[in-house]
């Protein structure tokens, strides 16, 4: 055999001896692997505080209606806390029905049907109004025309009695007319809409079985 040929040889077997050994150094790679990452500590508290954050975050049910971290904000999270049910935009929408239905039910003298909604405090205040009216023989005609304006303006939590109560504005628009005994106006005109501007608040015992918020306050 020639020289040349045993020089290949040799080298040929060094090769595959040097092949072998970093094989066993290094391991072997199957398919496409990707880089390793390195996570920081920093990184990893600065990710989990950006969820956090997110997750216990301002409720928007809340903060869509009064200032985030304000009394009424924290008064309406603490209702919340005692009953899950309650979400202050749907309280608004039952709201608006309730102002049309009271307001009305009171201009008309019939209090029977709106009784239920109303404390006793205000029942007796409104009683004495419509009782008054009829002593002297008056009438009221009036059509409820629209709400121009809701707006919650104050909230309170009893969390000794778990009572809740939340104050709404409203800015409705009616026409309304007084009529005497002869059915002549004496105040009012049917063809003019008229603002009314009233404060009310209504109150519920959180957590209990009876759904129905009640009027427990009226001003202006």
């Amino acid at each position: 055999m020639s020289s040349p040929v045993i020089q290949l040889i040799v080298l040929a077997a060094i090769a595959i001896f040097l092949i072998l050994r970093l094989r066993d150094v290094l391991g072997t790679r199957e398919g496409f692997e990707k880089p390793a990452v390195t996570r920081s500590i920093e990184g990893d508290k600065v990710r989990r505080n950006k969820f956090e954050v997110i997750e216990g975050g301002p409720d928007a049910d809340i903060v869509d209606h009064v200032e985030a971290g304000s009394p009424a904000a924290k008064a309406l999270a603490a209702m919340k806390s005692v009953d899950p049910s309650l979400n202050v935009g749907e309280f608004l929408s039952g709201a608006r029905s309730a102002y049309e239905m009271i307001l009305m039910g009171f201009e008309s003298g019939d209090l029977a049907k709106i009784k239920p909604f109303l404390s006793d405090d205000v029942y007796e205040t409104f009683a004495t109004v419509v009782e008054d009216r009829i002593e002297k023989g008056f009438t009221i005609d009036a059509t409820f025309v629209g709400l121009r304006e809701l707006k919650l303006v104050d909230a309170e939590f009893d969390s000794d009695t778990r009572e809740g109560e939340i104050t709404v504005r409203f800015v409705g628009e009616l026409t309304s007319v007084i009529r005497d005994k002869a059915g002549e106006i004496i105040e009012g005109n049917p063809n003019e809409i008229k603002r009314q501007k009233d404060v009310w608040t209504f109150a519920r015992v959180m957590g209990s079985d009876n759904p129905n918020w009640q009027l427990v306050a009226t001003g202006e």
